[in-house]
């Protein structure tokens, strides 16, 4: 994906397997139980998952709160701007970037789902400025195609599934391998959908590791809050890496406030800041 500053928006993934877990409050409870089995190793059962219906409705407006200022995540499909951070385009409900891959991987499955759509023909620009923040065969018309294109029910299930594939999916999977409930599933997925994945140490992946370095997950033994923080922290000092992403208000003032105030399952009512900006959850 593409980081943003303020931007960017992405979601589903199977049935949940739900195990008893610990409720608001009970902030230093882990979320996943465990077991051992005939060798004495120690098993833990599936956490609660952010892919409940629900919870995915609300992960997607707590990311479009930061990447939209806005709760009404379904009004991005249309969304297109070049904001200056070096990726070209950044676009639709994930943020897809012009210069990172992921908006020519989405522009190739809408037109072979629908040849004839707005976007096709820039596909080999597209595949040109791919790993740049050049626009070149791009404009003019670019972006009314994109405005055009995101008025097609087709073009927005196409969004949905590349997001669900290449940003929210892994991130739930992941959380439920650490043995983490639904909002340290939301902490993995914002992180994802900012930073992409990869080997570097500003990746996920590298947020991941730099985490499990200080405590260990649920899923080995670790609490889940003491777990989280230390999670909180890298994703912190990543961001702080990249000026585009100095500002930490979407992990200080929203995903620190839930963890503070032991809510590990994301329940309604939600209140929080981003950017100095009050929403609400109800």
């Amino acid at each position: 994906m593409v980081p943003r500053v303020l931007l960017g928006l992405v979601l589903v993934a199977g049935p949940v397997t739900a195990v008893a877990y610990a409720a608001p409050g009970a902030g230093t409870t882990s979320v996943g139980t465990t077991s051992a089995d005939t060798t004495g190793a120690v098993k833990t059962a599936a956490a609660p998952g952010l892919d409940e219906p629900a919870k995915k409705e609300i992960a997607m407006q707590l990311v479009s709160s930061a990447e939209n200022s806005s709760l009404d995540w379904k009004g991005q499909y249309g969304y297109i701007e070049d904001i200056g951070d070096g990726r070209g385009y950044t676009a639709g409900i994930i943020g897809f970037c012009s210069g990172t891959g992921d908006m020519l991987d989405l522009v190739e499955l809408y037109t072979e789902r629908e040849p004839d759509n707005p976007l096709a023909r820039y596909l080999p620009a597209l595949r040109a400025v791919d790993g740049t923040d050049s626009h070149e065969g791009l404009d003019p018309g670019y972006t009314d195609a994109w405005q055009e294109a995101a008025q097609d029910p087709a073009f927005q299930t196409a969004q949905n599934d590349e997001r669900d594939r290449v940003y929210f999916n892994p991130a739930v999977s992941k959380g439920k391998e650490d043995g983490i409930g639904t909002l340290g599933q939301f902490a993995y997925y914002d992180a994802i959908v900012m930073h992409g994945d990869g080997d570097s140490d500003v990746s996920f992946s590298g947020i991941r590791r730099r985490a499990q370095d200080e405590a260990l997950p649920p899923s080995r033994g670790g609490d889940e809050t003491a777990y989280l923080n230390a999670f909180l922290d890298a994703r912190v000092w990543a961001m702080k890496q990249e000026e585009a992403h100095e500002d930490t208000s979407r992990v200080d003032t929203a995903q620190r406030v839930f963890l503070d105030a032991g809510n590990l399952s994301l329940d309604p009512p939600l209140d929080w800041k981003m950017y100095g900006e009050d929403f609400h959850i109800g």
